[in-house]
């Protein structure tokens, strides 16, 4: 291992057959920082998002050894401060959390979204209320740029702190790209 710790998880391209995952992520201990659990119609529409992505990517989260499903992690693009970036977002699974797997899949989408170019960073919104969230993007070497407010979902505000991970800087321990399945990253 290079010591980064990517090679604990793998990223797999969300499927069809992934729509049991997303459900699971859906219930209020997940998404207490996000304005809470969707409808089915909302999940529904969610799915077929994450299957055809037009720009960025959802993936499965997996154990390396094993491959059981641990969570979700992605990227796409949002319009931020005059520009378009990166953004990401990751769910852990509540039996899989506190190991360090969401600050796995963030340095292992990192290598990814570097590869796929296109825009010079990659940003995380995580709540300002949210210690765990915040504390991978910390231990995934995003650097904290300060707060900002969003409306997410709509008409339910947050405030949230702006990570972000210059794409176009080396790595800072000139590690190696993390592990994927399959290399369908655009």
């Amino acid at each position: 291992m290079d010591g980064s710790g990517v090679e604990r998880v793998r990223l797999t391209p969300w499927s069809e057959g992934d729509f049991w995952l997303l459900r699971r992520t859906n219930s209020p201990e997940m998404t207490e920082h996000l304005g809470g659990p969707e409808s089915e119609e909302k999940l529904a529409d969610r799915q077929r998002r994450y299957v055809e992505p037009s720009a960025g990517r959802m993936y499965r989260v997996t154990l390396a050894d094993g491959g059981e499903s641990v969570g979700s992690i992605g990227y796409w693009e949002r319009e931020w401060r005059g520009g378009t970036v990166w953004e990401t977002g990751w769910g852990i699974l509540p039996e899989f959390q506190g190991r360090g797997l969401a600050a796995s899949a963030a340095r292992a989408l990192v290598a990814v979204v570097r590869r796929a170019g296109g825009h010079g960073a990659l940003h995380a919104f995580p709540a300002v209320d949210h210690p765990a969230s915040n504390g991978v993007c910390r231990r995934a070497g995003f650097t904290l740029l300060g707060q900002a407010d969003f409306e997410y979902p709509k008409g339910n505000w947050i405030r949230s702190n702006d990570w972000c991970v210059d794409l176009r800087a080396a790595p800072a321990n000139g590690s190696r790209p993390g592990p994927t399945t399959n290399r369908h990253d655009r």
